[in-house]
């Protein structure tokens, strides 16, 4: 006789749900998407391309919010009448599949309490990652290339629409740095946490002495702003350098000098952009992500000065916050939160989840402590 029974778990998940559909507030976002949508059905919508943009947007992210809570809710109601099935014929077919349709929720209801965390100004917002490579020669701008694919790999489980804007090769191997933006719900807020120095550690294949080679890399998370229009950049205060687009090894890309690079004299910031189709674009999209990222550095040094009027001046991630063992023990560890992996190639090829929740979770115990 078959003997399955699941209540306990189906139980714990219809309760973790029902905390997280309070705090999403269903009917709030349901009123949002209609509203939304009501703008996006105007005759006019695209007399104003700019603002039929973000609008189409928004509404995209709001309907895959929705999408996500109506989706567990309708697996849950399936669940209830698969497991009654398994238990009727006593078909073990259908009770493994029970199993495995109670694990794959878990795991998503568990990221979807993790994005309940997510309440933070910006944490909503679509994101712009920027990869560097740091200190290692080779190594690094190879490590770089790496963390490019991990993160565009990790955008692909989730099938999060993403466009590369910027690469600067490197003239051996790997990149010096790119830049690409993730156009998805909570982005931001779940990207942000991998911000900081990533250290690899392995036996370098570019060398001969087949000896250990510690390498560096920096991720830079920023939000997608409408806000970014309220910092004003004076024209003395940039330096706009138009050049060509190239590939691996200098290949052309452009037969057109369409990219642009602008730094920003006063802060020594630097914004490349080279994917879109022509100059003007390029500098569009340069000088969105400057804006963003002069109102982000304005905003952390007014938090800075308060906290140094306040005497609590402390370091909130520090300067390495994951390791990556390629050599001996295989391993991936998070300095931050301790969470740890034994199989790189997987978290290379994108299998981040477990790191980022951790990081939220963290994250969320600090801000409460501080």
């Amino acid at each position: 006789m078959l003997e399955f029974d699941p209540s306990d778990d189906i139980q714990a998940l219809r309760s973790t749900f029902a905390d997280i559909k309070a705090v999403v507030d269903v009917p709030a976002l349901e009123a949002e998407i209609a509203r939304l949508s009501e703008q996006a059905g105007a005759p006019d919508l695209w007399d104003d391309v700019e603002k039929a943009q973000k609008i189409t947007s928004a509404l995209s992210h709001r309907q895959s919010e929705l999408k996500r809570i109506t989706d567990v809710e309708r697996r849950l109601d399936d669940l209830d009448v698969l497991v009654e099935l398994a238990n009727e014929m006593e078909d073990e077919d259908a009770a493994e599949e029970a199993r495995r349709e109670i694990a794959e929720l878990e795991d998503i209801v568990g990221q979807l309490e993790v994005q309940t965390l997510l309440d933070g100004e910006y944490d909503d917002r679509a994101a712009v990652v920027t990869i560097r490579s740091g200190a290692g020669g080779d190594d690094a701008t190879d490590f770089a290339e790496m963390l490019l694919r991990m993160y565009l790999r990790w955008a692909e489980r989730h099938k999060y629409p993403v466009k590369v804007m910027d690469t600067s090769y490197a003239e051996g191997a790997g990149i010096k740095s790119a830049t690409f933006e993730v156009d998805a719900p909570y982005a931001y807020g779940t990207l942000s946490v991998e911000a900081g120095t990533h250290r690899l550690a392995r036996i370098s294949p570019f060398g001969s002495a087949d000896k250990r080679q510690t390498s560096f890399a920096a991720v830079e998370v920023i939000p997608v702003m409408e806000e970014a229009q309220e910092v004003d950049i004076p024209e003395s205060d940039i330096r706009v350098d138009v050049f060509r687009s190239s590939g691996p090894g200098g290949q052309s890309v452009n037969t057109t000098d369409s990219a642009v690079r602008i730094t920003h004299i006063p802060t020594g910031i630097v914004v490349s952009m080279q994917n879109e189709k022509s100059q003007i674009q390029n500098r569009a999209a340069a000088m969105r992500v400057l804006q963003t990222r002069l109102l982000l550095l304005k905003r952390e040094e007014e938090a800075a000065k308060k906290k140094e009027l306040a005497g609590t001046i402390t370091a909130s991630w520090g300067d390495q916050m994951r390791s990556y063992f390629l050599y001996g023990q295989q391993l991936v560890k998070d300095l931050r939160t301790g969470y740890e992996v034994g199989n790189p190639a997987m978290v290379f090829d994108g299998d981040l989840d477990g790191f980022i929740s951790a990081g939220i979770r963290w994250r969320k115990r600090k801000s409460e402590e501080d």
